[in-house]
């Protein structure tokens, strides 16, 4: 029995960002209550301390590693930053800030988008919005 998959199946593509943090027992924490992040999969040490983790927003996959030589300062001089399509992102920001995230620009209009940014506690930056019709 041949199984046939079509040209869309073959060429279906995800990519995941993957987050080093300084203790990702309390990145997950704050990844759940900022935008009601689930667990996915979890992976601990020989200690029962947690590894990797995959969470997901929505079906927004994305993952944790638990790295102690990280931290906020040193990931915030990096490159990447996070962005999230959401249809309410007045609400969404407002949940990342109240769940410990700092402003860099508030929400506002500008460029077919309504978006904001801020800092989580662990140094990444992400932008939050949608687009404009």
């Amino acid at each position: 029995m041949s199984i046939h998959m079509s040209e869309s199946e073959r060429s279906e593509t995800h990519i995941a960002p993957w987050l080093s943090v300084n203790n990702a027992a309390k990145a997950v924490d704050y990844y759940k209550a900022a935008f009601g992040a689930v667990e996915l999969y979890r992976l601990e040490d020989d200690n029962g301390k947690l590894a990797v983790t995959q969470l997901s927003i929505n079906g927004a996959d994305f993952w944790i590693q638990d790295d102690p030589d990280c931290s906020p300062e040193l990931v915030g001089r990096g490159t990447a930053r996070m962005i999230m399509t959401v249809n309410d992102p007045d609400w969404a920001f407002e949940q990342a800030l109240a769940a410990g995230g700092t402003v860099i620009a508030p929400v506002s209009e500008g460029h077919g988008w309504r978006i904001g940014r801020f800092v989580d506690p662990f140094g990444y930056h992400w932008e939050i919005g949608k687009r404009l019709n």
